[in-house]
């Protein structure tokens, strides 16, 4: 890889870019704005047919927008916006469609990704955080996936019977590219987002230049998501059964205070119906908004929250969403959870089948017309109705942002932060 990253932007059949400043494209200069398109399997731009295109950057300050963008893909908060990228555009074909990768530096991709995983305005401690554990998961998964590549073993992240079904996502999906601009992997919107605050995202990234978390000799696949609900999962329960040292069930609070079994049901159901204390556990608005981009706030809930379905609503979602005839759903049952009480597996009784689901994510794409906040829910009814009483907001595996925000905002440094989320790490400089 080098210092360069790939990062997939979208795909479709036609793109639109502006091109801001001087490209050179197959051997001449091109500006202005300009549309691809696919047809006879190649790429078809400016009336000719290519392989591939390659629009090269002539100088550093060279941009390059894209049009209708679609960001959140599957999320609730879903939505197109045009965005602007340094670095090259490649365009390639896929299939029946043409897929828009940006070529550039791993630390201008980092100014990106940590201004638009969170608020460019976040605390640069908690930026500072968020640089470090974005450049050790890319390492991490890009030598990941270099090694199943090489490797003779058969992956899998779906294995399903007659009885279960158990898929999980992670960014083994891509082979195009490095990695993808959205959720799926780490939010990428170019340098749209850091540019209210440019000098901060930019003094983050260059004052952990290199730096990534290592543990056990490796470096770490440093998961994060938004808010684990006041106990933080473990890898094993969200993604493939393994274990790492650093990612490990943990209270959001100084000091971590031992964790419930919330692997045991009753232990959950109390866990999840009331509001103990966490770092994450906050309503303020001053901290949520470095966190929280425009879109996210739209969410209000999330470290406990409620959805209600009636039975007719829920049995053509979960139908629709798993593409399985359950007929009418008569019951939710839970058959396992992890270590923050996330549902790993859960049993779906139906008038017409009745079948285990997991892992997490699947969960949470069965149960709703997007996703769940998160699996760490309990079920009650009430009539025919179906009420699910949750916790967090995403996997919970790893840095939790929002108690990381409240950690910055009380005086921790950014080696704290880390330390903090993912025990036994430590801090290495790599380049």
């Amino acid at each position: 890889m080098g210092n360069t990253i790939r990062v997939g932007i979208l795909e479709r059949e036609t793109i639109t870019f502006c091109l801001n400043g001087g490209y050179k494209v197959d051997g001449v200069l091109a500006e202005g704005e300009w549309t691809a398109c696919t047809r006879d399997g190649r790429v078809e731009w400016n009336g000719r047919l290519y392989d591939e295109l390659v629009f090269e950057p002539v100088d550093q300050a060279a941009s390059f927008w894209i049009r209708a963008v679609v960001i959140g893909l599957h999320f609730h908060w879903e939505r197109k916006e045009d965005q602007q990228f340094q670095g090259a555009l490649r365009l390639i074909v896929n299939g029946r469609k043409l897929v828009a990768i940006n070529r550039l530096p791993v630390e201008d991709y980092l100014t990106s990704v940590i201004s638009s995983e969170m608020s460019a305005a976040a605390s640069l401690e908690l930026l500072k955080a968020h640089a470090v554990i974005s450049r050790s998961w890319l390492l991490a998964q890009i030598g990941k996936n270099k090694g199943l590549t090489v490797s003779d073993k058969k992956y899998t992240t779906f294995t399903e019977t007659e009885e279960e079904r158990v898929r999980w996502y992670d960014r083994e999906d891509h082979t195009l590219f490095d990695v993808c601009a959205d959720d799926h992997c780490q939010r990428y919107q170019g340098i749209t987002r850091a540019a209210s605050n440019l000098a901060v995202v930019r003094r983050a990234v260059q004052e952990t230049c290199g730096q990534v978390l290592f543990a056990d000799g490796q470096l770490c696949d440093a998961r994060f998501s938004k808010c684990c609900g006041g106990v933080v999962e473990e890898f094993q329960n969200c993604w493939e059964d393994k274990r790492y040292s650093y990612l490990v069930k943990l209270r959001d609070l100084p000091g971590r205070p031992p964790v419930p079994n919330l692997m045991r049901e009753a232990e959950s159901v109390r866990w999840i119906e009331s509001r103990p204390d966490a770092f994450c556990n906050t309503t303020d608005q001053t901290i949520l908004s470095q966190v929280l981009n425009n879109y996210d706030q739209e969410t209000t809930d999330f470290y406990r929250w409620k959805v209600r379905y009636t039975q007719e609503e829920l049995s053509e979602l979960v139908c629709r969403r798993s593409e399985i005839d359950f007929g009418t759903v008569q019951d939710l049952i839970p058959v396992a959870r992890g270590t923050s009480g996330r549902l790993t597996r859960l049993r779906i009784v139906g008038t017409k089948r009745t079948m285990v689901i997991g892992k997490e994510l699947e969960i949470r794409r069965t149960l709703s017309a997007s996703h769940l906040y998160s699996s760490a829910f309990v079920v009650w009814r009430d009539g025919t109705d179906f009420i699910l009483k949750g916790a967090g907001w995403g996997h919970g595996v790893g840095l939790c942002q929002i108690g990381a925000a409240v950690m910055g905002e009380k005086g921790y440094a950014y080696d704290e932060i880390l330390l903090h989320y993912y025990p036994g790490a430590v801090i290495k400089v790599v380049y």
